[in-house]
């Protein structure tokens, strides 16, 4: 295949993807909600602090990039909803109300607004799909959208389950400075999802 008949393909998988039906767009949450929990179950706990490194937020972030704003946001929705309702594929297997009410349920909150934001900036800006604009955004989404929630409804678990406050040193060793390195990679990845796939007209 040469770059020519690449950008073609690029473009023309991506044009089906924006032109596909409701269903079959349902369909595709439906599937990177699974994606999602997936890479949930790749985890690695860490002793000090209740919230594990997992992959998941790859998922997240590409589920903004690949299906847009709408659908992107709902995979997330259907991924959080069906955790609390049935399905075990939070992070380590696990699901209930109670994990959403657990030191990572603001993440998770995170989770939709970021891919949301992320399909947002990649159906209206086609110029922000390259690598280097678009590892940008993703990063905004990571740190700030996720996070922000995130440490929100990590340091409010904490109080209601510690009758105390937390520092916020405590509070970042806990919920973000551990992450920083394995979100960069994520970040990354995923930029490079956007500079592989996503055409840039």
């Amino acid at each position: 295949m040469n770059i020519d008949n690449y950008y073609s393909a690029r473009k023309n998988v991506f044009e089906r993807i924006q032109d596909a039906s409701t269903a079959t767009k349902l369909l595709m949450s439906l599937m990177m909600a699974c994606f999602t929990g997936l890479m949930a179950q790749i985890i690695i706990p860490l002793p000090w602090t209740p919230v594990p490194i997992t992959a998941q937020t790859f998922a997240v972030l590409c589920s903004g990039l690949l299906l847009g704003k709408k659908y992107g946001c709902l995979s997330q929705i259907l991924y959080v909803v069906l955790g609390v309702a049935f399905i075990p594929w939070f992070g380590g297997m696990t699901g209930g109300v109670e994990v959403m009410l657990g030191s990572t349920g603001g993440f998770l909150i995170g989770f939709i607004i970021a891919s949301y934001f992320v399909g947002h900036i990649t159906e209206k800006y086609a110029k922000a799909r390259n690598f280097t604009r678009m590892a940008i955004v993703i990063g905004i989404a990571n740190f700030a959208l996720i996070y922000i929630p995130g440490l929100a409804g990590l340091a409010l678990w904490f109080n209601l389950t510690q009758g105390a406050s937390i520092g916020i040193i405590d509070l970042l060793m806990m919920g973000l400075v551990p992450f920083i390195f394995g979100d960069i990679v994520k970040i990354l990845g995923a930029a490079g999802v956007s500079k592989v796939f996503l055409p840039k007209e």
